[in-house]
């Protein structure tokens, strides 16, 4: 009977409306992008870029609700967030490639770069994401053992700490923005802003995420037996983590020592 199931299952057709918006939406992007910059129509481009990005985000929370109503998991969820981790370390090392290289290849002058670096906010910064790595693990395993309210609790604890990291380094960077310390100053300002910001990128794609899992549990949607989504979220988490060693160790301490 399972192995009927099964077999029924695979040869199954599925059809879905929530693609066709997400495409049109990738499909806009690019061309909102070349109406300002290229076109010189400003106003086209914002409207275009703003459609595009409703687009997307409206057919992504659909098919995403669409799955969490009618869909089931084929068990490929480990590999997917694996292969999806394995393009970001490509997009990180490429990063830090190219500020490794020029603090080497610029060594002589690299000094008369550096502005002055207050350490004490990279470690904070670091304890502050070491912490959430903590909660949304015991988050995760709450939801994997039925404990909801735990679970939820635990994830509100690492949100806190998530967004309370972006505030910090947004503070930090208007501080040395004021203070000359620019994109545009010298190549370490590049290389500092290139690699801190991408990696908070990274980080409020996580809370983005985060906030999804919590509106899955909040709903019901998610239960201890479904709980994929919650462990490629909780895998990126501890994965941007990771990162931040390197990215402050590579723009503050090999950058910034001098």
């Amino acid at each position: 009977m399972a192995q009927h199931e099964v077999h029924h299952h695979l040869g199954a057709h599925e059809t879905s409306f929530w693609p066709l918006p997400v495409g049109i939406g990738v499909l806009l992007l690019p061309i909102a992008l070349t109406s300002y910059f290229a076109w010189h129509q400003p106003i086209l481009g914002l409207v275009l870029g703003g459609v595009s990005v409703l687009l997307m985000v409206f057919g992504l929370i659909g098919w995403a609700d669409e799955f969490f109503k009618k869909g089931h998991e084929e068990g490929l969820g480990s590999l997917a967030i694996t292969l999806f981790i394995a393009t970001e370390v490509i997009i990180f090392g490429t990063m830090f490639a190219a500020f490794w290289t020029a603090r080497v290849t610029h060594a002589d002058i690299w000094h008369s770069w550096v502005p002055h670096m207050n350490f004490v906010i990279p470690a904070i910064l670091t304890l502050i994401l070491w912490a959430s790595s903590f909660t949304i693990l015991i988050s995760e395993k709450s939801a994997e053992g039925g404990k909801r309210g735990s679970s939820i609790l635990w994830l509100i604890a690492t949100l806190f700490l998530g967004i309370a990291f972006v505030v910090i380094h947004f503070n930090e960077w208007q501080h040395l923005w004021h203070e000359g310390f620019t994109l545009s100053s010298n190549m370490y300002g590049t290389g500092f802003y290139a690699l801190t910001g991408i990696h908070t990128s990274h980080v409020i794609v996580g809370l983005i995420s985060q906030l999804y899992v919590l509106w899955l549990l909040l709903s019901g949607r998610m239960s201890s037996h479904r709980t994929t989504m919650f462990k490629a979220v909780s895998i990126y988490w501890h994965f941007v983590d990771l990162m931040w060693l390197l990215v402050a160790s590579s723009a503050y301490i090999i950058g910034g020592l001098v």
